[in-house]
């Protein structure tokens, strides 16, 4: 490493708009935290049916996935930074609506009616702040900063659901949703703050404005004529299907099967983070020495068979250390496959590839926690999480036989591979 790159690597957390923006983006990501649990709640406490847990989660989903489809179209055309303020300030707007209804006695309906809104305008959020990426680092600083960010955000989750479990069973789960409301507040601040980078791509030409669906489809075009973005479109299109509904299944075992308590839950999903933050702060390395190949499809063998270990694990202690390792894989498939998308995608197409990949990722998601819900109520949760994990682990195998497993292989592999071979 010469000492030009070295000083640049450095310098990564010094710069003050990429501070900014972590920081405001932290804040947000603590508050989801608290969603991320409270919500779950507010259905379990008023229903006690993890099937309407899988249903609002299915509706939510299912919103987004539609958001995703011109989400991508708007990221292009428009400025990406007030995209992501106006969405922050829409969700502060309607999560403060939750807990104010809620004095008033359960409004289960209102979820229905929020979350799907909330969940399409995130999804804007999501492509626009998956596409500011480029606009606040260099190219070659992609996966460092994903990584980072990632890792942060993940760090706060930690505490976020163990605070929120405190607060869901002190104050009840709708003053969790007043935490999250506020964050986004803090988050549209922190933006306000920054301004990002101009979006001029290499050669400099000029970005023929279309209809919305021929934005998009230019998008989606990209995508599938890119051999390893169709293949991780279609493999993690299974993989999401199998794991959408896995943390309301998770929250039903827990409380349902081993008895715990809204706190018990909390030190589940706060503890479990622990593995996001480690998944973060080892996909860079990883994918540097083993390329992406084998860091996408080694994360999803290890998911799966931690679904499976969830499921057969009778101990709270045992399931929190899976969970962990499950999200863990999440997260290094996860920023590695973004990373990837962002490196080498052109700027002025990110917003919509960006788009097509959810839009097609997320669309058996809906469906999935559904499934999965009404089994785990129906069938129970072992047997729910062994199809799951299986298929999770099958997902990962399938990989080796597209072109992910030869995606982003080291030099030195390559270099190895062409080498005579001599007596």
């Amino acid at each position: 490493m010469t000492l030009g790159a070295g000083a640049a690597r450095r310098s990564l957390w010094r710069d003050r708009t990429f501070g900014t923006y972590w920081i405001a983006q932290s804040l947000s990501a603590a508050g989801d935290a608290f969603a991320y649990l409270a919500v779950p709640l507010l259905i379990l406490h008023a229903t006690g049916s993890v099937a309407q847990m899988g249903l609002l989660t299915a509706v939510a989903g299912a919103a987004s996935v539609g958001a995703g489809i011109f989400g991508g179209v708007l990221v292009d055309r428009y400025d990406r930074r007030t995209l992501m303020i106006a969405a922050d300030l829409a969700r502060l707007v309607l999560y403060a609506l939750i807990p104010l209804a809620w004095l008033a006695g359960p409004q289960v309906w209102l979820l229905f009616v929020v979350l799907p809104v909330c969940e399409a305008a995130g999804m804007v959020f999501q492509i626009a702040a998956v596409a500011a990426v480029r606009n606040l680092v260099d190219r070659d600083r992609i996966t460092e900063a994903n990584g980072r960010l990632q890792a942060t955000y993940a760090a706060t989750a930690v505490a976020g659901p163990l605070l929120a479990g405190v607060v869901s069973a002190r104050f009840g789960p709708s003053a969790a949703v007043a935490i999250n409301a506020a964050s986004f507040a803090a988050s549209a601040g922190g933006l306000m703050l920054i301004r990002f980078r101009s979006r001029v791509d290499g050669d400099g030409a000029a970005v023929r404005r279309e209809g919305p669906v021929a934005e998009f489809l230019a998008g989606a075009r990209f995508l599938w004529r890119e051999p390893v973005l169709r293949s991780l479109t279609v493999l993690l299109s299974v993989f999401i299907f199998l794991t959408y509904g896995f943390t309301d299944v998770l929250v039903y075992h827990v409380k349902h099967d081993l008895g715990g308590s809204d706190g018990t839950v909390g030190g589940v999903l706060g503890l479990a983070a622990l593995g996001t933050v480690a998944g973060a702060l080892l996909v860079a390395p990883l994918r540097r020495r083993r390329g992406f190949g084998v860091a996408w499809i080694g994360a999803l063998l290890v998911s799966g068979l931690a679904i499976v270990g969830v499921g057969l694990a009778g101990t709270v202690p045992v399931v929190t250390a899976l969970t962990a390792v499950y999200l863990c894989g999440v997260s290094v498939g996860g920023i590695s496959s973004m990373s990837l998308r962002q490196e080498i995608t052109p700027d002025h197409l990110l917003g919509r590839v960006t788009s097509a990949f959810w839009s097609t990722h997320y669309s058996l998601g809906p469906a999935g926690a559904a499934l999965l819900t009404w089994a785990a109520g129906r069938f129970g949760v072992i047997a729910v999480t062994l199809v799951a994990g299986t298929g999770c682990v099958l997902v990962g195998i399938a990989g080796l036989f597209t072109p992910i497993r030869r995606a982003g292989t080291p030099p030195a592999v390559h270099r190895a591979e062409a080498a005579p071979v001599t007596a």
